[in-house]
């Protein structure tokens, strides 16, 4: 049996072995992001436990804790909301050094910093708790950032704001350059000289100063950026669909369509689309990369996600004065997580267009 046109593109895909380790990291990134609370040492809301004693603590740093009850009523969500949203913390962490019970109180040394001695004080307790329930030991294998929380968490969710910024901004991109660039390239005339100059001045602009002033206009926050970053790319989706539907809307089977009456719609979307799927495809899997980046960018300079939602781009924001000091790795990491994910989109890509054999076709738009 000849194998189908899907079986030969992955087999050729497959022998680019740097882009399937891209896809592994891809995967393994996706499954990360959308675990995130399940699999957070910190599963509160936006990983936001704050504890400032432990402020800029070196990875793998541990401490005990003195747990205690809040006062005001915390509500156990179900497992579908903890893994989207988190679970809010039942109680109030306090770093400690040491303590001792007496009848119903608990005597701690607090920890205040590395360079003060401890403070004494004491808690009351509830009669029927055992050392265990209050007493805890936490490890924070990436350390803490400046504000105390666990830089493992943060991250983690990080990569579910970045790849969810990727994946609305392609989907945006791709339905408004789809659209667009199709109906350009199908009608011709006025219409494509109309959209070809839309495309021409919007490719003109910077991608970065676009995003910026789209999220002038729309405000801050998560879902503007996805609107943003959507609107700032689907130019060259257009222009690469509007070059690959010129090419065929001449050939032979669509003259033959025409011929039988079929309509523009139909011919568009069942018989141009369909034999164009691989360099959208590919267009799509650098979009996702340059997305990425792009929100990082927004992050950095303040208009992405705003706090405490951790982002890769806010969390270098936060942190890139400590580069020159001991604590560079607070940086480091989610430029580091950024190098790689980007880096990973690149290698899908590159075997993408390898296993479509487009090298020659992007140049028709």
């Amino acid at each position: 049996m000849e194998p189908t046109p899907a079986t030969r593109t992955w087999k050729i895909f497959k022998r680019n072995k740097f882009a399937v380790a891209g896809l592994l990291f891809v995967l393994f990134a996706i499954i990360v992001a959308v675990l995130g609370y399940l699999i957070m040492p910190d599963s509160t809301p936006h990983a936001n436990n704050m504890a400032i004693q432990l402020s800029i603590k070196k990875p793998g740093a541990e401490f005990m804790l003195l747990r205690l009850r809040k006062t005001e009523t915390v509500d156990t969500v179900n497992l579908l909301s903890r893994m989207l949203f988190g679970q809010p913390s039942f109680y109030r962490e306090i770093p400690i050094t040491a303590y001792r019970i007496v009848k119903d109180s608990v005597y701690v040394n607090q920890y205040v910093s590395g360079e003060d001695k401890p403070e004494q004080k004491a808690y009351k307790l509830p009669a029927h708790l055992k050392t265990l329930d209050f007493i805890t030991h936490k490890t924070f294998w990436l350390g803490t950032d400046i504000y105390g929380r666990d830089m493992l968490s943060r991250l983690i969710l990080g990569a579910r704001i970045s790849l969810a910024v990727g994946l609305m901004a392609v989907i945006i991109s791709l339905c408004l350059g789809i659209t667009i660039g199709a109906i350009a390239g199908y009608f011709g005339g006025w219409v494509d000289d109309a959209l070809s100059w839309l495309m021409n001045i919007l490719w003109s602009l910077p991608a970065l100063l676009l995003v910026i002033a789209l999220s002038f206009a729309l405000g801050k926050g998560l879902w503007q950026i996805f609107i943003a970053v959507g609107l700032s790319m689907w130019v060259e989706v257009g222009r690469l669909v509007r070059g690959q539907v010129l090419s065929l809307k001449q050939v032979e089977y669509i003259e033959a369509a025409k011929s039988l009456g079929y309509n523009d719609v139909r011919i568009i979307t069942r018989h141009i689309l369909p034999n164009i799927a691989g360099p959208i495809l590919v267009i799509a899997a650098s979009n996702f990369a340059s997305a990425i980046l792009l929100e990082a960018g927004l992050s950095f300079l303040g208009f992405g996600a705003q706090p405490p939602i951790p982002t890769w781009g806010s969390m270098i924001k936060e942190h890139y004065g400590y580069i020159i000091m001991d604590a560079a790795y607070l940086a480091i990491m989610p430029g580091l997580a950024i190098m790689l994910i980007v880096y990973a989109f690149n290698l899908v890509t590159i075997g993408l267009r390898d296993a479509f054999d487009i090298k020659s076709q992007t140049n028709n738009f």
